[in-house]
């Protein structure tokens, strides 16, 4: 069996993972008057530090919906997945989204003719339901920073090539290759759609090395803080 393409965009393959823009029974939304409904998660990572893996973990233990890349990308293409995420947002979500696009063509002029306009839309349309893990495609980026928890995962050099050499069975300096070429993509696409580097550590909450801590300890630190910010902004509201 061949190995996947892109460790770091696997699709989640316990029972109840969203595929192709399916979220699950929500039942249809209450008509809110505010926006978002929930928290969401936008988690940045280096290649081969276990990124998904760890934004896998976290969405068992809140019980969210864990999109990554791959199907990020599938939902922003395919417009009955786009049309399906909107249907059923209250008002106040619809607004929320045009507000906060309105602020994002102004801070870095992603307008509707941008490449990634419907990405952009897609995200924030998952973030307006709440409860969501969104990992890379610049969601920390596209989401405000009052409803959104930033985290990025990080690791040593050696330990992501080594990781990246066992999963995908490649040689050392096949894997040197591949994390070094994922990492220049993504600093790339967020420095293309959105101005911003990965490194500029200022703009996340969380900055943890699963390298030290590992994957169980890094999950439960975003879950604690997810709840914990959540209930701050509950309390300021």
């Amino acid at each position: 069996m061949s190995q996947p393409a892109d460790l770091d965009s696997l699709v989640d393959s316990s029972p109840g993972a969203p595929r192709h823009g399916f979220q699950g029974d929500r039942g249809k939304m209450p008509d809110v008057r505010h926006a978002p409904l929930g928290l969401s998660i936008a988690l940045s990572r280096e290649a081969g530090s276990r990124g998904a893996s760890i934004a896998r973990r976290v969405g068992r233990q809140l019980g969210w919906q864990v999109y990554d890349q791959e199907l990020l990308e599938y939902m922003s293409q395919d417009a009955g997945a786009r049309e399906g995420l909107v249907e059923s947002l209250p008002a106040a979500c619809m607004g929320w989204i045009e507000r906060r696009s309105e602020t994002l063509e102004q801070t870095c002029g992603l307008d509707k003719h941008s490449p990634a306009y419907p990405l952009a839309q897609t995200m924030l349309a998952l973030a307006a339901q709440g409860e969501a893990v969104l990992i890379g495609r610049g969601a920390g980026c596209v989401l405000p920073r009052a409803s959104t928890l930033n985290v990025r995962i990080i690791a040593a050099l050696p330990d992501r090539i080594a990781y990246m050499s066992q999963w995908l069975r490649l040689t050392k300096a096949e894997a040197t290759d591949r994390v070094i070429s994922r990492d220049e993509r993504r600093a790339e696409f967020l420095r293309t759609h959105f101005g911003r580097s990965p490194s500029e550590v200022h703009q996340y909450e969380l900055l943890l090395n699963s390298g030290e801590l590992g994957e169980e300890n890094c999950a439960e630190l975003i879950a604690r803080a997810a709840r914990l910010r959540w209930e701050t902004a509950l309390g300021n509201g």
